[in-house]
C-alpha cells in the first residue's frame, strides 16, 4: 500500500508538474529511502507514520553523517509526499507539519571569474566534430544561462535570430538573447561538425552524440566537466553573476534566468557584493 502510495504521488508529479526526469529521480530516491527505514521500524502503512517515526528518521540521517542541506531535502520529499497523502484523503493530518526544519546557513554558487571563463572558451580546439560541438555547447551555456535540461532540448531551428525561445521549469516559455560568440560558434558546429555525426536520421536535435543519437543530460555534463573542469551550472551561476556586476537589473537577471520567484535570483547579488569586497580590497590603497 505505502509503496504504491509512493508511486502514485511520483507519477502526478511527472504529469501535472511537469517536473523533469533527473527531479522525478531524486524524489524517488529520497522517499524509497524513507521506506526503507519505514520497513525497519516496521511502520509499513502510512497510517503508522507519525511524528515520533519522522524524529527519529532525521535522527538516523543526521547519524549517517549527511549535511544538513541533504537532510532538508530529503525531509522536504517526505513533507509533500505526506502532504499529498492528507489532500488524497488518506491521511487525516500531514505528521510532518510540525516538525522544525533543519536550518541552513546560505550557500552562495560559485561563479568563476570573468579572465578564467574566458580562457577556458578562448583555448577550446575546433578541430574535431566533437570539437566543436563542445565548444557551441559551453558558449551556448555561458551566453544564455541556460539549465541543462533546457540546454538538451535545443534545436537546429532554434538559431535563427538572436532570441531563442526556451521552455523551462512548469512549461514557462521565454526568450533569451544570445551573442554572437556563441552564435558564431553554433553556426561553425552546424556546418563543419554535426553533419558528421548525424550518420543517419532526421533528428532536428542541435546536440549529438559520437554515435549520432541525441546527446542527453549526462553527456552535456560529461562535456563540461571534460572541457571546462567544473559543471554546466557554475556556467551558469557565472552568467547571472557577470550580468549583475556588468550592471543589468536583479528582475532582468530573474527573467533571464526563468526563477519564479525573484528571492531565487537574489542570492546572485551577494555574490556580486562579494566581488566588489574582493576588487576593493585589493584595489584601494587604504582597504
Amino acid at each position: 500500500m505505502i509503496v504504491q502510495d509512493v508511486g502514485d504521488y511520483l507519477g502526478r508529479l511527472a504529469s501535472q508538474r511537469q517536473l523533469s526526469p533527473h527531479t522525478i529521480a531524486a524524489y524517488r530516491g529520497d522517499l524509497f529511502q524513507f521506506l526503507d527505514f519505514c520497513g525497519d521500524q516496521g511502520g509499513e502503512d502510512t497510517a503508522l507514520v507519525d511524528r515520533h517515526l519522522l524524529r527519529r528518521y532525521l535522527a538516523h540521517l543526521e547519524e549517517a553523517g549527511l549535511s544538513r542541506r541533504s537532510i532538508a531535502r530529503k525531509s522536504s520529499a517526505v513533507r509533500g509526499w505526506l502532504e499529498d497523502l492528507v489532500k488524497r484523503g488518506h491521511l487525516p493530518a500531514n505528521p510532518a507539519a510540525q516538525l522544525a526544519r533543519p536550518r541552513l546557513g546560505e550557500r552562495l554558487p560559485r561563479a568563476l571569474p570573468r579572465r578564467q571563463v574566458a580562457s577556458i572558451l578562448d583555448g577550446l580546439p575546433s578541430a574535431t566534430p566533437i570539437d566543436l560541438r563542445d565548444r557551441a555547447l559551453l558558449e551556448v551555456l555561458y551566453g544564455t544561462g541556460l539549465r541543462v535540461s533546457e540546454l538538451a532540448q535545443l534545436r537546429t531551428t532554434d538559431f535563427a535570430t538572436d532570441l531563442i525561445t526556451v521552455t523551462g521549469k512548469g512549461g514557462k516559455v521565454r526568450a533569451v538573447p544570445i551573442g554572437r560568440p556563441a552564435r558564431d560558434a553554433v553556426a561553425a558546429y552546424v556546418e563543419r561538425g554535426r553533419g558528421q555525426l548525424a550518420h543517419s536520421g532526421r533528428s532536428d536535435a542541435l546536440w549529438l552524440g559520437v554515435r549520432g543519437g541525441k546527446l542527453d543530460e549526462r553527456g552535456i555534463r560529461r562535456a563540461v566537466r571534460s572541457r571546462a573542469a567544473t559543471f554546466p551550472h557554475a556556467l551558469r551561476h557565472s552568467y547571472a553573476t557577470h550580468l549583475l556586476e556588468g550592471g543589468a537589473d536583479l528582475r532582468t537577471v530573474q527573467e533571464l534566468l526563468g526563477h519564479r520567484d525573484l528571492a531565487t535570483t537574489q542570492i546572485y547579488t551577494a555574490v556580486s557584493r562579494q566581488h566588489l569586497q574582493s576588487t576593493y580590497d585589493l584595489s584601494h590603497p587604504r582597504a
